[in-house]
């Protein structure tokens, strides 16, 4: 594994921990304060730690305008970001966390696949053979079983 890879999934794994930790903290944020406030608060909070590290890293501002410059679809990501702060807001007083970051993970790697298997987005296509679909099955079946309360 080259070391940008394994930096990869050292992130990304690291952000799996995150996400269940955002769930339980918005959810309870939410419960206080009501959804919409919790989540509107979130977004100003993360422009805030996102502007924050733009300044250290870069040293400047100007990749907002850079990519402010690119075609409006690759904004869809923002978009994307207060919706799934909505729905980790939502779902975990009510389905639990544990179950909440289930179906966003089955979500993500149904869409995932599809974004793979056609190139959307910009991305190179990967076919689904037996083996991811399996695995989209066995996520979706565990993702149906974190739902249940007993």
């Amino acid at each position: 594994m080259s070391s940008g890879t394994a930096v990869a999934v050292a992130l990304t794994a690291t952000a799996g921990l995150a996400g269940a930790v955002q769930a339980a903290v918005m959810g309870e944020l939410g419960e206080r304060v009501g959804i919409v406030p919790a989540v509107a608060f979130s977004v100003v909070v993360a422009l805030l730690a996102g502007l924050a590290a733009l300044l250290v890293w870069e040293r400047s501002f100007a990749g907002i305008r850079a990519a402010a410059q690119e075609p409006a679809w690759l904004w869809i990501g923002g978009v994307m970001s207060v919706f799934i702060v909505l729905a980790v807001t939502v779902a975990p007083p009510r389905i639990g966390v544990a179950a909440t970051i289930g179906v966003v993970i089955a979500g993500n790697l149904v869409s995932a696949a599809l974004i793979d298997r056609y190139g959307l987005f910009g991305q190179d296509v990967i076919p689904i053979d037996r083996w991811r679909l399996l695995g989209l099955l066995l996520l979706a079946a565990g993702a149906a079983l974190s739902l249940s309360r007993t």
